[in-house]
């Protein structure tokens, strides 16, 4: 509930929902979107109809709008918008619309425009209006409403509630620099509220620019109930008259904001919490025009680590850099929910389709979010091991391809590899170090590093001529053949021969095999490299080195010199790196 206070005006409630269509259906041809909107071609709608039409309300309606500027990308926090947007639609049966914000001709652009619809259906956010899709409410482009919002205003003028102010802007900053001297807020003195018709007269009849300014009550407070913030409210001597109508004839964003959502039938604003002052301006324009308001709900802004605002000096903040960073959107959207909302568990995985099943406004957080990029990337592998098998090949192994490491993107290799990578990759993109590293054979780093030391002083060179024995007899050979099965029987009867076992066994044969002290499973490495020297997949330029080549690399170790003190040790990590 908004009410004013103090003041000759009524009070004004808070209606949840204004009504269904009173304008003629826009004549959008339907489009089709993918997820991942490719194209999204503007379409010219039908001109509204008359104003006096006004709707009937419809109870328990539920209709929200995500309103983008098309002047940039698509940030992060204007995405978690559009998500709550989507998910309090969603929740309540209700429609979410898309609407774009384009009257700020000098900085919107078609490119923008695109990028954020395809960005908005990536992330799986799609509209039941809006641009490709139509509706009934359209136009759905502020550029294309500008007649409806001339209508509006002349009728503010005829009511009194707006008048025509004819000041300069020499004027203006005059008024601005005295108020700043008496320490006072900017506000408009109000030249033009008093004048006569005939001053008015005067000014036209020269052709003197002007604009439409709104007239504000001089006394009380309004005061509004934030479904998020709870009460907010503010003194109307604080504000001034407003421009709604520049002197080109262009609406100011309020205005223009205030006449789309009543006559789009939005019933709950959802918005950032910078639009908060703005609510004052909005309510006084919806009174003034007979509108029903909507509830008012204002999201917290997001905040980089160090609490100050997200910026582009904080690293990536649009979604269109997350997506070509290899996040997935199923990540992006349960991250973004997290930041300012929870089902009130310890549970922090969600599909969109669970979040829409739990999400509530009352369990909004008001205060600021901090953007965690780490925790972004452990989400992202969480959903990333969450998926298919065949979906994580398939893009796994695609993966591969374009980077050049492998020659084909489909293949039993291919699977196997990626199962059992997959625990050390939280972005597909780190899928290609994975493989490298496996594919690589790093021996002298390890032996040569501080850590490798322990494992060459335990009769290392033994362990390695019992295994390139085994290697030249075939033994091994013919175990890989045999598959997982042959291994751990092979395994097991070359550590009774050694009187090995345990990590006295495994170690050693990891290194010597490897290369490399840590990694995934052992057996299963060997296996994967094995195949990769007869699937015929590895490309030349990926840096494999074959289980031949590490055998002729073993035969050759002087294994006297690195059993010797060595002064300048690495560790295995750097060198291996």
């Amino acid at each position: 509930m908004a009410t004013l206070v103090g003041s000759p005006w009524m009070r004004i409630r808070v209606l949840p929902e204004v009504a269904p269509p009173f304008f003629r259906k826009s004549s959008f041809y339907k489009l089709n979107i993918s997820k991942l909107g490719r194209n999204f071609p503007i379409y010219a709608s039908s001109i509204p109809g008359p104003i006096d039409a006004l709707p009937k309300k419809v109870e328990g309606q539920v209709r929200v709008r995500f309103a983008p500027s098309p002047t940039g990308n698509l940030h992060v926090g204007g995405a978690r918008t559009a998500l709550f947007n989507y998910l309090f639609a969603r929740s309540k049966g209700g429609k979410f619309v898309l609407r774009i914000e384009d009257t700020d001709l000098e900085r919107s652009t078609k490119e923008s425009e695109e990028a954020m619809l395809q960005d908005l259906s990536w992330l799986g956010l799609d509209w039941d209006e809006g641009p490709g899709v139509g509706g009934d409410y359209g136009p759905y482009w502020q550029s294309e409403r500008n007649a409806m919002y001339k209508q509006y205003a002349e009728k503010l003028l005829k009511s009194g509630d707006a008048y025509r102010c004819f000041c300069s802007n020499e004027e203006l900053e005059k008024m601005k620099e005295i108020a700043k001297l008496k320490q006072l807020p900017p506000v408009y003195t109000g030249k033009w509220a008093t004048a006569t018709g005939e001053e008015v007269e005067e000014a036209l009849a020269k052709g003197t620019p002007y604009t439409y300014r709104f007239r504000v009550p001089k006394e009380g407070a309004l005061k509004i109930d934030d479904l998020i913030r709870g009460e907010v409210s503010w003194g109307l001597n604080t504000l001034g008259d407003f421009v709604i109508m520049r002197s080109n004839g262009q609406p100011v964003y309020n205005f223009c904001v205030t006449v789309d959502d009543a006559t789009m039938a939005i019933s709950h604003v959802i918005r950032a919490e910078e639009h908060l002052p703005n609510t004052l301006r909005q309510a006084l324009i919806y009174k003034a025009l007979g509108f029903p308001m909507p509830y008012f709900a204002h999201v917290s802004l997001i905040l980089a680590p160090d609490r100050s605002k997200l910026s582009k000096r904080h690293g990536a903040t649009s979604v269109g850099q997350f997506r070509e960073m290899g996040y997935l959107p199923q990540a992006m959207v349960n991250y973004l929910a997290l930041l300012g909302w929870g089902d009130g568990t310890e549970n922090e995985f969600f599909t969109l389709e669970q979040l829409v099943e739990k999400f509530s406004i009352g369990r909004v957080n008001k205060s600021g979010a901090i953007f965690d990029s780490t925790k972004l990337r452990w989400m992202n592998g969480q959903h990333l091991r969450a998926l298919p098998s065949e979906e994580l090949t398939k893009l796994i192994g695609e993966r591969w391809k374009s980077t050049g490491i492998l020659t084909e993107s489909e293949g039993l290799f291919i699977k196997e590899a990626a199962e059992l990578l997959k625990d050390g990759i939280d972005l597909v993109t780190d899928s290609d170090k994975a493989l490298s590293n496996l594919l690589s054979y790093p021996l002298y780093a390890t032996l040569a590093s501080s850590e490798g030391k322990p494992v060459v002083e335990d009769k290392l060179s033994e362990v390695a001529a019992s295994l390139v024995a085994a290697y030249d007899s075939g033994d091994l050979h013919g175990a890989l053949e045999e598959g997982h099965a042959g291994w751990q029987k092979w395994v097991k009867n070359f550590g009774k021969s050694l009187k090995r076992k345990g990590k006295s066994l495994f170690m050693p044969l990891r290194v010597l095999l490897t290369g490399k002290l840590h990694g995934p499973d052992m057996g299963a490495s060997v296996l994967l490299l094995h195949k990769a020297g007869t699937c015929g997949l590895v490309a030349p330029q990926a840096g494999f080195v074959t289980l031949d080549e590490r055998f002729k690399m073993l035969r050759e170790v002087d294994w006297e010199a690195f059993n010797k003190d060595q002064p300048h040790l690495e560790s295995a990590a750097t060198a291996s790196h």
